[in-house]
């Protein structure tokens, strides 16, 4: 595509924006392994697949964010509008969570990975417990403490 095209794209979905992807590109990806598909990212002057960049551009028009869970049987992320407190997110999982909210542990994404695990980033003081007037981030780790 040129860039008089995409420019024209970019006016009509303004203002929104435009994500082209190339289809051949993320077919080739699909079927490489991480490192091979970095590989070929970066000769192609990109740094993330184009279905990453329309998921990210997506939740940011739509103005959403992920929060985590993360327990010894399961770890899932959990999609909440952005601006979002604490008792709102955990509402989320179910109402009873919201009803009874008395706390909530909160991890970053950053620093769960870095310290490796909940119980380590604990004992680095990564892990705060917050509040119900607490505003969720994008990526933060949480358990909540609730009472129904």
């Amino acid at each position: 595509m040129d860039e008089e095209f995409k420019n024209e794209q970019r006016a009509l979905v303004a203002p929104a924006e435009a994500i082209f992807l190339n289809a051949k590109l993320e077919a080739d990806l699909a079927e490489l392994d991480e490192e091979e598909a970095l590989e070929l990212l970066q000769s192609v002057g990109q740094d993330e697949p184009g279905l990453a960049t329309l998921a990210r551009v997506g939740f940011d028009t739509l103005g959403l964010q992920t929060y985590l869970t993360a327990g010894p049987k399961e770890s899932r992320a959990w999609t909440i509008k952005k601006g979002a407190t604490a008792p709102e997110a955990a509402g989320v999982i179910h109402t009873d969570f919201q009803k009874g909210f008395i706390k909530a542990e909160v991890i970053s994404f950053a620093d769960l990975v870095e310290a490796g695990s909940v119980a380590e980033a604990r004992a680095k003081g990564k892990a705060r417990m917050e509040g119900k007037d607490y505003v969720m981030q994008d990526g933060d780790v949480v358990e909540f403490r609730f009472n129904v």
